[in-house]
């Protein structure tokens, strides 16, 4: 199947494994943050993982300089181990506390993830893939990235802790 046709085809988060895989992507990816534009890419990483829509994880040089400003605090996922954050410094100087993360130090498995930063999308003012503006998956600790060909439900919704 040719990569235009892989992203016309719908995806169910209820196919997606657990535990997640990391797959290449070379969608469009646009982050907007106080009408500029600071992430435009098409070499980022979707983290597949049941019930989650994807996240969008992008090379860190693809990323407007002087956005990031790491901070205290990591927290921990039993597949891809411990993710530091960064406040995300928007040209007009606002800053989104703890706007984006990464994994400094994947474990096996996940190593695709180093030199890569995720985003919440809902902290944005406006993330895009080929075009599509992303809706943010429900609650505040999932980072996932909701598209027209992705289905759920979702986890993060209130009452879907125990998913």
């Amino acid at each position: 199947m040719s990569e235009d046709a892989d992203r016309l085809t719908p995806e169910s988060v209820w196919d997606y494994p657990r535990p997640p895989l990391v797959v290449p992507s070379h969608e469009h990816v646009v982050i907007e943050l106080d009408g500029e534009t600071v992430v435009d890419t098409r070499r980022s990483l979707r983290v597949l993982e049941t019930s989650h829509p994807p996240v969008y994880y992008v090379p860190i040089e693809a990323v407007s300089p002087g956005l990031l400003r790491p901070v205290e605090g990591t927290t921990w996922c039993e597949f891809k181990g411990t993710a530091s954050y960064f406040d995300v410094v928007a040209p007009s100087g606002r800053t989104i506390a703890r706007g984006a993360w990464h994994y400094p130090q994947p474990t096996p498995g996940f190593e695709a993830l180093a030199g890569h930063v995720a985003f919440y999308p809902g902290r944005m003012d406006r993330c895009t893939v080929d075009g599509e503006t992303v809706v943010a998956q429900p609650g505040d600790f999932y980072g996932g990235w909701i598209t027209s060909r992705v289905t759920g439900p979702f986890k993060g919704a209130p009452g879907t802790s125990g998913w």
